[in-house]
């Protein structure tokens, strides 16, 4: 079992930053392949960024390339997703997410993965 908690959330103004990080417990977290979703307001959860299990490989949504930032230390058993020049539209509950298959590769698609966290909450004023 691996147990993911996330952390970092907050009120930030747009244009500010913010860096939510996942904290994994479990030894095989380097092995896994790492994805950040958000979930707005009425809205269903949609990707954000995914991770492989190196780091050598990433990918984000378009509505948040060239501000976000994935990144793990996996001797640290952490993944991070570092947020500038935020938008009202990226308020939502961020969720990480670990897919323990696929040779460590990450998905766009929530049902590759097996474990989630809590969530955190992220809200940008205008």
């Amino acid at each position: 079992q691996v147990q993911l908690v996330e952390s970092g959330g907050g009120l930030v103004q747009a244009g500010g930053s913010l860096r939510l990080s996942c904290a994994a417990s479990g030894r095989t977290f380097s092995s896994y392949g790492m994805g950040w979703f958000r979930q707005a307001p009425g809205k269903e959860r949609d990707f954000v960024s995914g991770i492989n299990w190196s780091g050598s490989s990433v990918y984000y949504a378009d509505a948040v390339k060239g501000r976000f930032t994935i990144s793990r230390v996996n001797a640290k058993n952490t993944v991070y997703l570092q947020m500038n020049s935020l938008k009202p539209e990226d308020t939502g509950v961020y969720y990480c997410a670990a897919n323990p298959k696929d040779g460590g590769y990450y998905s766009r698609y929530e049902y590759e993965y097996d474990y989630w966290g809590q969530g955190t909450q992220v809200t940008v004023s205008s």
